[in-house]
C-alpha cells in the first residue's frame, strides 16, 4: 500500500496597527488588514499574505472564504500553475500563489529565485510614503524623511500644488514621485503636471480615474506617468502605451508573483518602465515583490515601515534600503 502526505490549508485575517494613520485621496486608515494563507505538506509550511482592496470590490471576509474554498482542490494536488485558472487575479490568488511558491521552495531546499530561474535579488532602495494632508502637515512629515533618497507623495485635492511645493521645500535633495490615486480631472491635469515638473517630480502615478484617462494620450507628458488602478494583470497591458510611460505592478492586483513576473517581462518588452508597489502590509507581503524590484525603475515597498510593528523574521530595512528575505520569512 502506498500513501502520500496531502497539503493542508489554514487561512486567517490579521490586523496590524499603522504608526499614526495612512491617508490617500480615498480615505484614511489606522490598521492594515491582511489575509494570510498557510499550506503545509511533509513537515514544510508555505506562507503568503494579501491585502483585500475595497477599490476592487474585495473584503477580508470574502477573500478568506475564497481561499478556504480551495482547501479541497489543494489537498487533491492543485499546484501553482492550476491556480492561475482556478481563481481570477486579485488578493486571494496572490496569497495562495505566494504560499505555494514558498512551499515549493522549502520542499526543494533551495531559494525561490533558483526555482524561478532568476538571479538572486540584491538590496534595493524603496520609496517612503508621505500621506495626504494639509501642506503644513506634509511639510512636517517631509522634514522628518528628508534624508531618504526617494519620497512618494500622496496627492488628491485642490491644494496639490501647495502640497508638493511644501514637500520639496523640506526635502530638497530627495527624488520625488507623486500618486494622485485617480483624484485629478482632465481640467486640472496639465496644470498639475506642470507644477510637478517645475518642482522636479520624476513620475506621476494614476492622475485620472481608470477608464477615464483618455486625456493622457492627447497631451505632452512632461514626466513619466504611471498606471496603477488602470493596470492589473498581463491582459490589461493592451492599449495602455499611448497613455502611460510606466506601470505599477502589485501582487495583490496581478494575483501573485507568477503572473507578476510574466507581466513585468511583457511590459519591458513593450517599452514600459516598471514600478513595483505594495499595499500597507507586513514583510510577508513585501518579500515576493523583491524579486520584481530587481528590474524596476521605481520600488515602493515601504509597507512595513508604516506599521507600528512587523512580524518575526521581518525584512531588514536600513533607512530606505531593503534587503532580500531570509528563508525563515519567505522563499
Amino acid at each position: 500500500m502506498t500513501s502520500r502526505k496531502l497539503p493542508q490549508l489554514i487561512a486567517r485575517i490579521e490586523r496590524w496597527p499603522i504608526a499614526g494613520a495612512f491617508t490617500i485621496s480615498r480615505g484614511s486608515k489606522t490598521e492594515a488588514v491582511v489575509v494570510v494563507a498557510e499550506i503545509s505538506r511533509g513537515g514544510h509550511v508555505g506562507r503568503g499574505e494579501c491585502v483585500p482592496y475595497a477599490r476592487y470590490g474585495e473584503t477580508p471576509d470574502a477573500t478568506l472564504a475564497t481561499i478556504a474554498a480551495l482547501a479541497g482542490p489543494l489537498s487533491q494536488g492543485m499546484d501553482r500553475r492550476a491556480l492561475q485558472t482556478a481563481l481570477p487575479a486579485g488578493a486571494a490568488r496572490n496569497a495562495l500563489d505566494c504560499a505555494l511558491l514558498d512551499l515549493e521552495t522549502k520542499t526543494s531546499g533551495g531559494r525561490v529565485w533558483d526555482l524561478l530561474g532568476r538571479a538572486a535579488p540584491r538590496p534595493c532602495t524603496t520609496a517612503y510614503t508621505i500621506s495626504l494632508g494639509t501642506p503644513d502637515a506634509m511639510a512636517a512629515a517631509a522634514a522628518k524623511a528628508a534624508g531618504r533618497p526617494l519620497l512618494k507623495v500622496k496627492l488628491g485635492g485642490g491644494e496639490d500644488g501647495a502640497r508638493i511645493a511644501a514637500v520639496r521645500r523640506e526635502a530638497p535633495e530627495s527624488e520625488l514621485i507623486v500618486d494622485a490615486n485617480e483624484a485629478w480631472t482632465p481640467a486640472n491635469l496639465e496644470q498639475n503636471l506642470a507644477e510637478c515638473a517645475e518642482l522636479g517630480v520624476t513620475l506621476v502615478e494614476q492622475p485620472l480615474p481608470a477608464g477615464q484617462d483618455q486625456a493622457l494620450a492627447r497631451i505632452r507628458r512632461p514626466m513619466a506617468v504611471c498606471a496603477d488602478e488602470s493596470v492589473h494583470g498581463l491582459a490589461s497591458l493592451d492599449g495602455l502605451r499611448e497613455r502611460y510611460d510606466a506601470i505599477n505592478i502589485k501582487l495583490d492586483k496581478t494575483g501573485g508573483l507568477t503572473e507578476a513576473m510574466a507581466m513585468a517581462d511583457a511590459a519591458r518588452a513593450q517599452g514600459f518602465e516598471i514600478m513595483v508597489g505594495c499595499m500597507v502590509a507586513t514583510s510577508l507581503s513585501m518579500a515576493p515583490a523583491l524579486l520584481l524590484a530587481q528590474q524596476a525603475r521605481y520600488v515602493d515597498l515601504d509597507g512595513p515601515l508604516l506599521l507600528a510593528g512587523d512580524r518575526d523574521d521581518a525584512l531588514r530595512y536600513d533607512g530606505s534600503t531593503v534587503y532580500p528575505p531570509d528563508a525563515a520569512l519567505w522563499g
